[in-house]
């Protein structure tokens, strides 16, 4: 395994590693991924990881949904830990921009023995979204930040009630509580989206500070 670990927020590197020391580790091929990501591709930091990859396991196997939606592949590490804990007819939708990311996911996900589990679709996730006649049980929001505020009016059209949105990075670094750079869209989506799940009386919500903070939704049976 390797000994290079990553930190973010206020979570000092040695109180990141005690966490990741004290959580279930990821399996052989997991950790290929994540190695492969880090070798291979821009911006591998964007990679779910062991931690966040085992809470999205544990969710889908408490939550048990038939139907779940991804936006924002990026290499299948996090679909391939939602699809482990899905029930025998659990299937994911996930959704990547990239399509240059393509075959470096798909190999991964046949690796991984779950075709049957996952489907890849290419393309912009508003677009991509209305061609897909599904309602779901669970969303994994990890897209582009700008785009936080559209997705979720996308997304609360097809869910299920009772249902739950899981939304990533909604702590962006500790700058959701610093002032404003006006040029800054991806800071300013992320505030925009927490203002609007916070008012939106169809849902109730609770914020973890895993990595970068991870926003739980329940839409309001």
């Amino acid at each position: 395994m390797s000994n290079h670990k990553t930190h973010t927020g206020n979570i000092s590197a040695d109180l990141d590693n005690y966490i990741e020391n004290h959580t279930s580790p990821e399996d052989d091929l997991l950790y290929n991924l994540r190695r492969q990501t880090h070798l291979k591709l821009l911006r591998p930091r964007m990679v779910s990881g062991p931690v966040q990859g085992q809470l999205l396991t544990m969710l889908c196997q408490m939550i048990q949904p038939q139907t779940v939606l991804e936006i924002g592949t990026f290499t299948g590490y996090s679909a391939i830990c939602m699809a482990r804990g899905l029930g025998q007819n659990g299937h994911i939708d996930t959704i990547e921009r990239d399509d240059e990311l393509e075959s470096f996911i798909r190999s991964w996900v046949q690796k991984a023995k779950l075709e049957d589990k996952i489907t890849l679709h290419i393309g912009d996730a508003l677009q991509v979204i209305k061609t897909i006649e599904k309602k779901y049980d669970l969303v994994f929001m990890d897209g582009d930040k700008r785009e936080y505020p559209k997705y979720y009016e996308a997304i609360m059209a097809r869910m299920n009630a009772g249902g739950f949105i899981l939304a990533d990075n909604i702590l962006w670094n500790g700058k959701v509580v610093e002032a404003i750079d006006p040029t800054d869209e991806y800071t300013r989506g992320i505030l925009q989206f927490n203002t609007m799940v916070k008012e939106d009386p169809r849902v109730e919500q609770v914020i973890l500070p895993v990595r970068d903070g991870l926003m739980m939704i329940r839409v309001n049976p």
